[in-house]
């Protein structure tokens, strides 16, 4: 049996985030998909994966996947065998990145969940897939599935997210950088300070025509660059 492997979605994302991967990924190999909706710390989120988690395994995050991923190296880097980050940042929230957070947090909590999602959708994706309904309609329902409430609880855990440039950089297992070209949430220049972090032990992918949901927007690229990381 191949290595098992942990994915962890991004904010207000689900299991389908990585349903165009599940195929190729999944042939031989166990995989678990975090629950990161039920905890509003880092903490309490990668506490509940490890408990689920088998004793050692591959890890892969996009986006706030990658905040847990950094988090589950620093309560248990033994474990993790290889390291995926895609679409994601190792800088530490700022109150300039916390506004936005807090705003949508509030618009949430006044019933307006609805303008919420159509917000985020203008920054996902790629401008070329911004009329791409059936995409928009995952995202919408990925969304619906984790709710207001989760959203809120991830949005706090994100807020209060450390530094984990440190933990990256003492990282000992392969790590895999991927980001979209397109990307405007997490920029390429964001991916190529993390690989530099890396160095020799990093590979950074750049994914043509991809906004931050490379997995979604560009599928099969996605899927060879995890495979290849994979071994």
């Amino acid at each position: 049996m191949k290595e098992p492997l942990v994915l962890v979605p991004g904010l207000s994302c689900n299991a389908a985030l990585y349903v165009p991967q599940w195929p190729a990924l999944a042939d031989g190999r166990p995989i678990l998909v975090a629950d990161h909706s039920h905890d509003d710390m880092l903490q309490g989120i990668v506490r509940r994966l490890l408990e689920a988690a088998p004793a050692r395994f591959a890890l892969c995050g996009l986006s706030m996947g990658g905040y847990v991923a950094f988090e589950v190296l620093r309560q248990a880097p033994e474990r993790v065998t290889r390291l995926a980050l895609l679409g994601t940042s190792a800088k530490p929230a700022t109150p300039e990145t916390k506004l936005p957070r807090e705003q949508m947090i509030a618009l949430a909590e006044k019933g307006a969940f609805d303008n919420v999602t159509t917000l985020l959708w203008q920054k996902l994706v790629a401008p070329s897939r911004l009329t791409d309904e059936p995409l928009r309609l995952l995202v919408r329902q990925m969304a619906d599935d984790v709710g207001a409430d989760g959203f809120i609880r991830q949005q706090r855990a994100i807020m209060r997210r450390p530094d984990s440039r440190p933990v990256l950089a003492n990282a000992s297992c392969p790590v895999l950088v991927l980001v979209g070209a397109e990307d405007e949430i997490t920029p390429v220049a964001e991916a190529r300070e993390m690989a530099g972090l890396v160095g020799g032990r990093g590979r950074l992918a750049v994914i043509p025509k991809s906004g931050h949901l490379s997995t979604l927007e560009a599928p099969q690229a996605v899927t060879e660059e995890l495979l290849r990381w994979l071994g």
